[in-house]
């Protein structure tokens, strides 16, 4: 193989061909780049410029660069600028050259760096205010899709609270009457404050309250649910690609999870005031002495085994509601019948839960 040469063609007037031969590689580059240099220079009154490749033999990269740069200086001068001849073989790597060449930006000028310093916190500002924006409809989104379960939390929580410290006073206060009537006979009346601050917390308030739940929301749930099945806004659901379990039944459960641990904590703090109360009336003790003895006779752990029961009682009544509600056929008499089985199976389970839940603490200590 030869070194590559640029040669002088034909000139017809402002026409100008030059012809390319040899090994246009990067191993002649020493012969090839002065070669090139100096046909760009020539010739200044050329207005068309042809380079005939026919004659090359081999081009690489190096070679290709070498043609479209000679052929670049030209069209910066205004020449029309074409190569021919040049092989198929050859032709692609010359586009892919060609192409991919281009003319850099001019450097941009110098700004004021106070400028500056104002336009990035200007853009600082911009993006601050972006996440807020993004922050605020998120927030929205969340509410949105949160409001069926504040509604049921309101129902099922807020709207309980009359009737459960309604009912767990009085039975704060019924098992303070009988306790000191019991325990007068040995005059062991001041005890009946350990027995009232352990029942109330570890037992009687939780079940009281899950017992009243399962009866009042519980019931309602399944109701709820069993006249959606009926008049077949269930399969309306799946139909429209929505899932029931998600739509209907999670923010029922979790409204539940959440409302009965504080109906639990009013509710024992409402037995705890009706025992203080009849221990008083009933038996003499007054309130600084009943606190004082109540501190002595529970602790923390006392109030922890009611509390911890609470939110495990409140799934198994919601998951029967539910279990119940969509079960039902396709009457009346199916929804009555299914909001009886929920009611009496909840306080069943609640039952046994208890039960379960007093072996597991005692196994522990607590």
């Amino acid at each position: 193989m030869t070194a590559g040469t640029l040669n002088s063609g034909q000139a017809r007037g402002d026409a100008l061909t030059l012809a390319a031969a040899g090994s246009w590689t990067v191993e002649y580059a020493n012969t090839l780049e002065p070669q090139v240099e100096a046909a760009a220079s020539h010739e200044a009154r050329a207005r068309s410029v042809a380079i005939d490749a026919v004659q090359i033999d081999r081009l690489d990269t190096f070679g290709a660069w070498l043609l479209e740069r000679a052929m670049r200086s030209w069209t910066q001068r205004g020449c029309e600028t074409k190569l021919i001849g040049l092989r198929e073989d050859y032709r692609g790597l010359f586009e892919k050259v060609h192409t991919g060449t281009h003319v850099l930006a001019p450097e941009p000028p110098k700004r004021n760096f106070i400028i500056v310093a104002l336009e990035r916190i200007g853009r600082t500002m911009a993006t601050v205010g972006d996440d807020l924006v993004n922050l605020a409809q998120m927030i929205g989104a969340l509410m949105i899709a949160l409001t069926s379960m504040v509604n049921h939390l309101e129902r099922v929580a807020w709207q309980a609270v009359p009737i459960v410290l309604l009912i767990t006073v009085l039975i704060g206060a019924i098992l303070a009457q009988q306790g000191i009537f019991h325990f007068r006979k040995f005059g062991a009346d001041i005890y009946v404050i350990d027995m009232v601050g352990v029942l109330v917390l570890r037992e009687v308030g939780v079940l009281i309250v899950c017992i009243m739940v399962a009866g009042r929301s519980g019931s309602a749930y399944t109701a709820e649910l069993g006249a959606m099945k009926m008049r077949e806004e269930v399969d309306a659901l799946r139909t429209m690609g929505f899932d029931p379990i998600e739509v209907l039944i999670l923010p029922r459960i979790v409204a539940l999870v959440i409302a009965v641990p504080i109906l639990t904590f009013l509710g024992s703090m409402a037995a705890l005031y009706g025992g203080g109360l009849v221990s008083w009336a009933y038996g003499g003790i007054e309130p600084a002495a009943f606190i004082s003895r109540l501190r002595e006779a529970i602790s923390l752990e006392t109030f922890a085994v009611g509390m911890l029961k609470a939110p495990f009682m409140a799934l198994v009544i919601g998951m029967v509601a539910c279990i119940e509600g969509l079960q039902v056929q396709g009457s009346a008499e199916s929804v009555g019948e299914h909001t009886t089985n929920s009611v009496v199976k909840s306080i069943f389970l609640v039952i046994v839960l208890d039960g379960v839940f007093a072996m597991f603490f005692a196994s522990i200590g607590m």
